[in-house]
Order: C-alpha cells, then structure tokens, then sequence
C-alpha cells in the first residue's frame, strides 16, 4: 500500500467552483442529475451544486463522500472495493461516518491533499466517472 499524500493547503473557492463545473458539464453530457460537493483539506463544504431533479438523499451522500476522502486520504471506491471482499474487509461496516460508495477523490496539488470532491446520484461507477470529470479540473 502507498503511503497516503500529506495534507496541504486547503482548496480556494475559484478551484473549488472550477472543479464542480467540470463535474458539472460531465454530468450534463452524460444526462445524469448529480449532487456535487467540493471539500477543502479539512473536510469542510466549500462548494455543494445540487443539479435540478437530482435526489435529496444524494445531498447527504455526496457530502460524506468527499470527508470520507478527506479524512482518509483515499478514493472511496478503495472501501466500496474492501466491503465487496468480505471477510474482515466488512469490519469497515461499523465505522461511523464513513462512505463506502464510489464517487469520492482525494484532491491533490504538488502531491498534497487540498480537498476532495463526492458525488452522487447515479450508480456507484457513473458516480466516479463525475468526481473524476472534476478532479481532472485541478
């Protein structure tokens, strides 16, 4: 295993609107209604676009997407994958405050984590194929 990127400065609002529109126009062309947030270094918000008929739930979900990458340093389709698994890969089940769905990635400048980027509102995979639309933008 890699060792996880260190934590850098935290995302500035003009990326953070330029990552999200990436994602944005992605999921337009691929006729998907997302929920896109953009978190700094912390975890926090700095950009949520919830696209017209998206669904409520994936409001919840996309933020947890992006703190989950966040606060772990790694894409969440890394857990998605370690819960397929079985065995002791389902002890992650128990861990509060975690996204276990494709669709959060780390975001990295210079090698250091700046933020993160979560979406949701479609499969798992099509959820991916958005966040990486829109961490290609940084």
């Amino acid at each position: 295993m890699t060792t996880p990127p260190e934590y850098g400065p935290p995302l500035s609002l003009t990326d953070a609107k330029r990552i999200a529109s990436a994602a944005e126009a992605e999921a337009q062309r691929q006729g998907w209604a997302m929920v896109i947030a953009i978190a700094d270094s912390s975890g926090h918000v700095v950009v949520l676009n919830k696209m017209d008929h998206a669904q409520y739930g994936s409001i919840e979900l996309a933020l947890a997407k992006a703190k989950t990458a966040t606060h772990f340093k790694r894409p969440t389709k890394l857990f998605e994958d370690t819960v397929a698994q079985g065995g002791v890969g389902l002890r992650l089940l128990s861990a509060p405050d975690f996204c276990l769905f494709e669709g959060g990635l780390p975001l990295l400048r210079d090698g250091k984590l700046v933020g993160a980027i979560g979406v949701s509102g479609a499969r798992s995979d099509q959820d991916g194929i958005v966040a990486a639309a829109g961490a290609g933008a940084l």
